[in-house]
């Protein structure tokens, strides 16, 4: 049995945590084997995310199950808000000591390097902020790659690069069968309409 914590928050940016919780559930479905994902906020009322999403956590801080997997989203709460926040912080770092992997998407990163489980490692983030995280030292910031693996960190670029990072995390924990067969049930065959328009 595995057990998903995404941890969700004022301004935390939507698909950065409902791209993996897709993921995730499919995967446990998939499984037939009591998987499951659940929201873990500071407080138990409705959270009012980046684009006004408002979503209701399944549990608190202070009452949820032991988590496997730990993963923190981005947006403005993280980087703005959160990384100020004793509480938040305080319970990032506690649990990332206690579960198997410990992810982020986006600026997700930097709220795990202010809580701690980032220092000293290599990680991912949003272009618009590598520059940023980078001056907080302590932390190797890689550049062009959708997600990054140091240990048991995994952490992604902006938004939809936290689908790749998940997927990437049930095939380790469950094989690449498995993953492969998530991405077809989730229909997930990136092909951006735009692309042709990048210069080369």
């Amino acid at each position: 049995m595995t057990t998903y914590g995404l941890l969700v928050f004022e301004e935390a940016e939507e698909l950065d945590f409902v791209g993996p919780w897709e993921v995730f559930t499919v995967s446990a479905i998939l499984r037939e084997q009591n998987d499951k994902a659940v929201l873990v906020a500071e407080r138990a009322e409705p959270v009012r995310c980046a684009k006004g999403m408002r979503v209701v956590p399944d549990h608190t801080l202070d009452d949820h199950p032991d988590l496997d997997v730990l993963l923190v989203p981005g947006g403005r709460g993280a980087r703005v808000t959160q990384i100020h926040n004793a509480a938040v912080t305080g319970w990032i770092a506690k649990t990332a000591e206690r579960a198997d992997w410990v992810a982020s998407v986006c600026t997700g990163s930097i709220l795990l390097h202010a809580a701690g489980p980032a220092k000293g490692r290599r990680v991912a983030t949003h272009w618009a902020s590598e520059d940023d995280l980078e001056a907080r030292g302590d932390v190797t910031v890689v550049r062009e790659a959708r997600y990054v693996v140091d240990g048991n960190l995994v952490t992604s670029q902006g938004v939809s690069a936290g689908i790749d990072m998940a997927l990437w995390l049930v095939g380790r924990i469950h094989g690449r069968d498995h993953a492969r067969a998530v991405r077809r049930h989730i229909q997930y065959e990136p092909a951006p309409p735009y692309m042709a328009d990048e210069p080369l």
